[in-house]
């Protein structure tokens, strides 16, 4: 009898941490996620923010539509995997990517970069195949509703950087990416990074001395 007061004693604590675990969990620590659009899957799985939802084809006129959350001013990367390579669909020459990012952090954001890694935290190399339209880029394949400015930078590695705007406390950007890959693999990763405003030092005049003072 005492036995069975034990375990079911051992239960209960055990039972009541873990629901106060999941009250303490921080909102980008929750499970991973996963959605499956236009033949390819989005996770969050390496953590830092939360994917809320992705849906349609990829293409120009249906891209697939990603809506996010990120919690803090920092790197976070979105993992995607193309299923064509298994299923034995045809595989697309492009996929178009419509993100929707709310900013869940209390910073103002100056500036937004994504970079494309084939291979985790290396930088995608020219060889690999793998860019934003490196090899037909066009003016609208890249567009932003909170900034104004974007610079695709294709060597040494593959990142587009947006500038001139703002991204406030609980407002939501959108972005606009195509991505090609002549040489298609199983798995590859998008690194998104919010920038914050960076104040420059004011640049020096001229000395006393140069002015014969």
């Amino acid at each position: 009898m005492l036995d069975g007061r034990v375990a079911w004693g051992e239960r209960c604590v055990a039972t009541a941490l873990a629901t106060l675990a999941a009250l303490f969990i921080p909102p980008g620590c929750a499970a991973a996620a996963e959605f499956f659009a236009g033949g390819y899957a989005f996770s969050d799985e390496l953590g830092g923010f939360r994917l809320l939802s992705a849906t349609g084809t990829g293409s120009a006129a249906d891209p697939v539509v990603i809506s996010e959350e990120l919690f803090e001013v920092a790197p976070v990367t979105l993992v995607i995997r193309n299923l064509n390579l298994v299923s034995g669909r045809p595989i697309q020459s492009q996929l178009t990517l419509v993100k929707r990012v709310a900013n869940r952090s209390n910073r103002v954001w100056a500036g937004f970069e994504m970079e494309l890694q084939e291979i985790l935290k290396q930088p995608s190399v020219y060889s690999d195949g793998l860019s934003f339209k490196q090899f037909s880029a066009e003016a609208g394949d890249v567009s932003s509703d909170s900034f104004i400015n974007n610079e695709r930078n294709f060597e040494p590695y593959d990142r587009i950087e947006f500038s001139n705007g703002h991204v406030d406390p609980d407002a939501e950007a959108t972005f606009k990416v195509t991505i090609t890959d002549a040489t298609p693999v199983r798995q590859f990763y998008l690194l998104q990074d919010p920038k914050l405003l960076a104040a420059s030092l004011p640049k020096a005049g001229p000395s006393f001395a140069a002015l014969g003072k």
